[in-house]
């Protein structure tokens, strides 16, 4: 079998409405101390993280979709409400990263929300989230630097802005 990463790209991504049985598979995926470092978000105990996507859920102003490459549940994405302006976010699995899985969710996301313009934070250390982002037309506007701490530091995140074309 080849492996080769053009080849791991080649798999079909496609996004769908969230499903309970999709919450303990994101749960797992953000206990990874990797990809939590990488986002700079502390994961969440189980009961946290449930109270947290029952909020989710239960909020028909937000869009949640779960990410499926070769109908495997990948990750999830997300456009939401934050202080007054919309926002997208996403979170994929370690073992999805490196493929295009994320790019390609978004850009599907995009066809459907035309919200503009729409804005996206990512920690400034997060090159490949910010490189997503770009690659589907977000351009960094600016950066942040204190609402959230990992190790004891401020974390400075990056905005970015997808405006109207």
């Amino acid at each position: 079998m080849n492996t080769s990463p053009s080849n791991l790209s080649a798999g079909q991504v496609r996004l769908r409405d969230v499903i309970d049985r999709d919450l303990p598979i994101f749960y797992d995926q953000q206990r990874d101390p990797e990809a939590a470092r990488m986002a700079a978000f502390p994961s969440r105990d189980r009961e946290a993280f449930m109270t947290h996507w029952a909020k989710i859920l239960a909020d028909e102003s937000i869009l949640q979709q779960t990410i499926l490459f070769d109908e495997q549940v990948a990750g999830n994405i997300v456009q939401f409400m934050q202080d007054g302006q919309p926002e997208v976010g996403y979170w994929l699995g370690k073992t999805y990263w490196g493929r295009g899985i994320a790019t390609r969710a978004l850009a599907q996301l995009l066809e459907y929300v035309h919200v503009r313009p729409l804005y996206a934070h990512a920690a400034r250390h997060n090159a490949a989230s910010i490189r997503v982002l770009e690659k589907c037309g977000f351009v960094v506007t600016g950066t942040d630097t204190g609402l959230f701490e990992w190790d004891g530091q401020p974390v400075e995140e990056a905005i970015l802005t997808l405006a109207a074309t």
